[in-house]
């Protein structure tokens, strides 16, 4: 019986040990090894950052379901488009579309010119291990002939659009649902990480038909106080403006405070809580034209500046653009709010795509419903680039975790999830996404993000991706 007695109280002793120990190790970080990798996974700075939301709305959750227009809106841009009558309007808005998607920037001066040189010396040398006894003023007339015709059927020959009132309902009809969409995906990644801004004054750069004034009324309601769009076409500012009286001439305006203008405000002095650009960059002439518009959007940028364009590569490119002009352009002053890349980039490095020449852009999908005429479908997908620049770095979300952008779609498989990220060390990288190595909440946060929004991950085992 003793000796029974003395077991029990070991037993209720290692019993003790053991629970005091559970305790002290759930208190340390758990620091685990796969395959030379080393994974630190601190449980309660993870589940620290959900804030109790649901992991299908964790806050790195930015993308946004279908997109539908604002009914207003849409009403005014059937009765427009039903009263104009064109022919083909279908068709016609196809080929916009088309055109619109594959449409290149002009190529600077300086491009074409080492472009002739290039192939002018392969020319020459060509030439001369061909020839013994060349005439070498025959051999430069010809050399330069072969050079202007190689130059003319490789360039892309760049020409500016000219809004009129019909090109100007076709845009309707090809662009108003998509630029809205991507616009959209674009002010609620602002609004979700940011929730204490609040914009009383917007500044839109070729703003077209104004859908960056009704998507900012629908992200932060009637909150602008003023909203001045520039485009240089007096068509298509007229045509913005009677969508915003519902497609009447007569109607007051939906959206109050919204003034037209064709050219930028010439004070330097004024700011906007709200800048932006949708698929206007893209139409400027040249390089210098590009440059001094960012600067000069930036200037006048006091806490966002949005730009948007095509998912291309070019696209991509124009943006990369302008975010190292922000960037160096403000070194170069002494402004105390430095430039911050808020989205989409993960950190303030180089992109990644652009230094690998990956054969895919950065960008982004996002569903929206086109307008129901005649020939639409009922949904597509909007491809676009976009980045938000801010005049001062957001508060630290949460101690210890690094975010990422799912640069691709998540694969989801049984315990497993694999994801393409952009990290803030500046680095594409696949994570294959487990509970064992990353946490169950960070687990079903991969499992229930999507294309396009931020992960956090705790130093996970990478591998760098080499496209």
């Amino acid at each position: 019986m003793a000796a029974l007695w003395n077991l029990g109280n070991s037993i209720s002793q290692l019993s003790v040990l053991v629970t005091a120990s559970v305790q002290y190790l759930s208190m340390i970080p758990l620091r685990t090894t796969y395959k030379g990798y080393s994974t630190v996974a601190n449980v309660q700075a993870v589940a620290a950052f959900l804030k109790g939301a649901p992991y299908r709305k964790h806050p790195g959750v930015t993308a946004l379901k279908t997109v539908h227009l604002p009914e207003e809106l849409q009403r005014g841009a059937l009765s427009i488009v039903h009263g104009a009558a064109l022919r083909d309007l279908t068709e016609q808005a196809r080929r916009l579309s088309n055109f619109l998607w594959s449409r290149k920037r002009p190529m600077d001066e300086e491009q074409l010119r080492e472009r002739a040189l290039a192939m002018e010396k392969g020319l020459w040398e060509q030439e001369m291990e061909s020839r013994t006894d060349t005439d070498s003023h025959l051999a430069e007339m010809h050399i330069r002939k072969k050079v202007l015709s190689a130059l003319k059927k490789t360039t892309y020959h760049w020409t500016p659009l000219r809004y009129d009132d019909e090109l100007c309902l076709v845009y309707l009809a090809a662009r108003l649902a998509a630029g809205y969409a991507a616009m959209r995906r674009a002010l609620n990644e602002i609004k979700k990480r940011d929730p204490t801004f609040t914009p009383f004054s917007l500044l839109d750069f070729g703003s077209g038909l104004g859908t960056v004034v009704w998507a900012a009324r629908t992200t932060w309601g009637d909150s602008l106080k003023e909203s001045v769009c520039v485009d240089s076409s007096k068509a298509m500012n007229t045509l913005a403006e009677r969508l915003l009286r519902g497609g009447s001439d007569k109607e007051d305006p939906l959206i109050k405070h919204v003034y037209f203008r064709q050219f930028l405000p010439v004070s330097p002095k004024v700011q906007f809580d709200l800048v932006s650009s949708a698929f206007a960059l893209s139409e400027l002439p040249s390089k210098q034209e590009r440059i001094e518009t960012v600067l000069t959007l930036w200037r006048k940028t006091h806490s966002y500046l949005v730009l948007v364009e095509n998912g291309t590569k070019e696209g991509h490119q124009i943006l990369m653009e302008a975010r190292d002009t922000v960037l160096k352009g403000e070194e170069k002053t002494m402004d105390p709010s430095r430039p911050f890349v808020f989205a989409p980039c993960a950190h303030q490095l180089p992109c990644p795509k652009l230094a690998q020449q990956a054969q895919v852009p950065c960008n982004y999908p996002q569903p929206f419903c086109p307008l129901p005429l005649p020939g639409n479908r009922e949904q597509e997908v909007e491809q676009f680039s976009y980045l938000v620049m801010a005049r001062q770095e957001p508060g630290v979300e949460n101690a210890g975790l690094e975010w990422a952008r799912l640069t691709g779609p998540v694969l989801r498989r049984p315990r497993h999830v694999h994801c393409q990220l952009c990290c803030p060390d500046g680095e594409l990288r696949r994570v294959v996404v487990t509970p064992s190595r990353h946490g169950r909440d960070v687990y079903r946060c991969a499992r229930n993000s999507d294309y396009g929004d931020r992960l956090p991950i705790m130093k996970p085992e990478v591998e760098t991706i080499t496209e």
